[in-house]
């Protein structure tokens, strides 16, 4: 398979000091591919930067063949933020008529992917409440219906299932592994190795301002990932 995003010597400074350096890694197509971490491990920071979020000092950086990020590939991205951060005075639908202007898709199928896209994050009966009355786990799946909108090529997640319950995680994770089967690559960031275990092709670890673990396959591992996952960052 090819590889659907490259990264390569990614380095980031934040107030005069590094945070990230020469961080490098691959993912392949159709892959569900986890970028794990401790705490503080500038994951989100990685993330931003990849996405131009934000800008790094030095870097290579391709996404779907394309190194400058040009309008039509970032319209085949998906991007649901570990943060939530959204209209409040808007519903859940029209929230997602306000995202869908972004994508220039035809009006005609706007109402039945609306409708799909709220039965898929189980917030139909919700659909006429205001953000504002939404919990934080309501919230993340808003986010999560948003970055899917436009049946991205590749969809990047930060963090999405840190506020859900275990049977809001299980729902979630049957999701990703739909989408994943409808030939979109997953690119999620997360701490959580029960998250990873259970779903992912691969992974990178990133410890310390750098990746110490690159491109494993999960299913090349010969002990549990928590172990494996505690001995490499113990190494350091």
């Amino acid at each position: 398979m090819e590889n659907i995003l490259v990264v390569r010597e990614v380095t980031k400074d934040l107030s005069w000091v590094e945070v990230l350096h020469n961080v490098s890694f691959e993912v392949k197509t159709w892959q569900i591919y986890w970028f794990l971490g401790p705490n503080w491990a500038w994951k989100t920071t990685t993330m931003k930067c990849i996405m131009w979020l934000i800008t790094p000092e030095s870097w290579e950086i391709n996404i779907l063949w394309d190194n400058k990020l040009s309008t039509k590939t970032k319209s085949q991205i998906g991007f649901m933020p570990e943060n939530t951060y959204l209209y409040k005075h808007l519903t859940w639908e029209e929230f997602l008529r306000f995202n869908w202007n972004f994508f220039w898709f035809q009006k005609e199928v706007l109402e039945k992917k609306i409708e799909e896209l709220l039965k898929k994050v189980w917030l139909y009966d919700a659909k006429d409440k205001y953000l504002a009355e939404y919990s934080k786990w309501m919230l993340q799946r808003v986010w999560l219906a948003q970055s899917i909108i436009n049946d991205p090529k590749i969809l990047f997640l930060d963090e999405p299932m840190s506020w859900l319950d275990p049977i809001w995680r299980k729902m979630v994770k049957d999701l990703l592994v739909e989408l994943n089967k409808s030939w979109t690559t997953i690119f999620f960031n997360t701490h959580i190795l029960a998250d990873v275990e259970s779903i992912c092709d691969s992974f990178s670890i990133i410890h310390k301002w750098s990746i110490i673990v690159k491109n494993k396959d999960i299913k090349s591992l010969d002990k549990p990932l928590e172990d494996f996952f505690i001995e490499e960052i113990s190494k350091d």
